[in-house]
C-alpha cells in the first residue's frame, strides 16, 4: 500500500516531528509498503531516500518561526495527491494541508491525522489575551476530525483537546523511540570530560523557541551553581532564542552545540550526560525526553503538558515551571545515582518504535481491532491547557 505523509513545520533542524516521519517511514517500508512523503522546502524537488520518495513543495517562512515553512498552495499538494492515488494519507498538521483529508477519502484512500501540538495550549500561551481561544481550539478539532477516517493522539493529555470537543473518532498512539541507538552503552567518556570535567553534566535538548521555556534550564543551572553544585549544561539545540539564551548564559558554565544533525553523537551526547532537562510545558509528547531515558539519563520533565505521561514513576522527576523547581529536581536525580538511570532506561523500554508502526498500520489499513486502544481521558471540566506557574519552592514531584 502507498501510504503518503503530508506535513507542515519540517525543516534540516527540526526536532521531534522530523524524527516521527522518519522512524515512521522506515517501519512501513520494512513491512512491505510504500511511504512517500510531502514536505515544505525553500523550492520544489523529488528526493530519492532508501526508504521511499520525498516531495519538497516550495513554500515561504513563517517570520519569526526560526526556518520553519508552511505551504500555502493547497491546490499543489492535492494534485499531487491526485496523481500519487494512494492507499491511506497521513496528515501530519492542522493548518493549510487540513482539506487533504476530504480529498483522500474522495479518492477512496484512508485519512489518518496525527496530531503533534495541543491547539488550545498554544493559544493560551502565544496569545493569552484573545478571547475565546478554548472555544476556537475546539471547533478547528471538530472541523478536522470531520475530514478524517480517524484522529491519532500521542498522550492522553494531548487527546483531551478532543475529547473535550465532542470529536469521537480520536485515539491515542504513543510515540517511540530508536532503543538500540539510544543505548547507555553509547557513553563516551573522553566527550563528557571535555564538556563538563569532573563535574555533573546536565542537557538541554530542544528548540530554541518560546514555547520550550529554555530560560528555565538556565535558571536551573544558575540556582545549582549557587549552591556549590559544579554542574555545566550543555544545549543541543537551535531556533529564535538562541541568541538571547547565550547573552543570558554569560558567566555560567554553558556550552550552546546548536542543532545536532548527526543522531549519533546526539545519542552519544545524552548517554554521557547524568540528568537532561525538559522544560517544555506544552509538549504532546516529549520525543527528546524518552530519548534521554533510553539513553538512561533521567529527566526532570514539566509538571504540565504531556510528560508525566512519559517520563512516569521511572523515568525521572517532575517540576513546576521554574527554576528552583528543577534545580531541585536534577540535584534529587544526581543524589540518586545509577538507581535512577537504570529506571529510565527501563520505563524507555516500553515505548518502541515497532509497536508504534505496527498499531498506525492498523490505522492505515483499515483494522484498528488488531490492537486494544489505549483509554482516553473522559470529556468534561478540567485544569486548563496552561497552568499558572507556582511561585513557592516547588521541589520536585513524582
Amino acid at each position: 500500500m502507498r501510504i503518503v505523509q503530508a506535513a507542515n513545520f519540517v525543516s534540516p533542524i527540526s526536532g521531534g516531528l522530523r524524527t516521527c516521519l522518519e522512524a515512521l517511514r522506515h517501519g512501513y517500508a520494512e513491512a512491505g509498503h510504500e511511504p512517500v512523503l510531502i514536505v515544505p522546502a525553500a523550492r520544489d524537488g523529488e528526493v530519492d531516500t532508501p526508504v521511499g520518495v520525498e516531495l519538497r513543495v516550495a513554500a515561504p517562512r513563517v517570520p519569526g518561526a526560526g526556518g520553519y515553512r508552511v505551504i500555502t498552495d493547497g491546490a499543489r499538494v492535492e494534485r499531487l495527491l491526485r496523481r500519487l492515488r494512494p492507499g491511506s494519507l497521513e496528515l501530519s498538521d492542522r493548518s493549510t494541508l487540513v482539506g487533504l483529508g476530504p480529498v483522500a477519502r474522495g479518492l477512496g484512500a484512508r485519512a489518518v491525522g496525527l496530531n503533534h501540538e495541543r491547539l488550545d495550549a498554544l493559544l493560551a500561551r502565544h496569545v493569552p489575551w484573545l478571547a475565546g481561544g478554548r472555544r476556537l481550539a475546539a471547533r478547528w478539532a471538530r472541523r478536522t476530525a470531520a475530514g478524517l477516517d480517524v484522529v491519532v493522539c500521542t498522550t492522553g493529555w494531548a487527546a483531551a483537546e478532543h475529547v473535550d470537543a465532542g470529536v469521537t473518532n480520536v485515539v491515542r498512539v504513543p510515540l517511540g523511540v530508536d532503543l538500540a541507538r539510544f543505548h547507555p552503552a553509547h557513553a563516551d567518556v573522553g566527550l563528557r570530560s571535555r564538556l563538563a570535567g569532573e563535574g555533573p553534566l546536565l542537557v538541554l535538548a530542544s528548540r530554541l523557541s518560546a514555547e520550550k521555556r529554555p530560560a528555565i534550564a538556565l535558571d536551573a543551572l544558575r540556582r545549582l551553581v549557587a549552591r556549590g553544585v559544579p554542574a555545566t549544561l550543555v544545549v543541543a539545540g537551535d531556533g529564535p532564542l538562541r541568541a538571547t539564551l547565550e547573552a543570558e548564559a554569560d558567566g555560567l558554565p554553558v556550552v550552546f552545540l546548536g542543532h545536532l544533525a548527526d543522531r549519533d553523537r546526539l545519542a552519544a551526547l545524552l548517554a554521557s550526560a547524568d540528568v537532561a532537562l525538559a522544560p517544555g510545558p506544552v509538549e504532546t509528547f516529549g520525543l527528546a525526553a524518552l530519548e534521554a531515558m533510553a539513553s538512561g539519563t533521567p529527566v526532570v520533565g514539566s509538571q504540565q503538558g504531556a510528560l508525566p505521561e512519559v517520563v512516569g514513576a521511572d523515568g525521572g522527576r517532575l517540576a513546576y515551571g521554574h527554576g528552583a523547581a528543577f534545580a531541585a529536581g536534577a540535584r534529587a536525580l544526581l543524589e540518586a545515582g545509577s538507581p535512577a538511570r537504570a529506571g529510565a532506561r527501563r520505563r524507555a523500554e516500553g515505548f518502541p518504535w515497532s509497536l508504534t508502526v505496527e498499531r498506525m498500520l492498523a490505522l492505515h489499513t483499515g483494522d484498528p481491532g488488531r490492537w486494544p486502544a489505549h483509554p482516553l481521558p473522559e470529556p468534561g471540566p478540567r485544569t486548563p491547557a496552561v497552568v499558572r506557574h507556582s511561585v513557592g519552592a516547588g521541589g520536585p514531584a513524582r
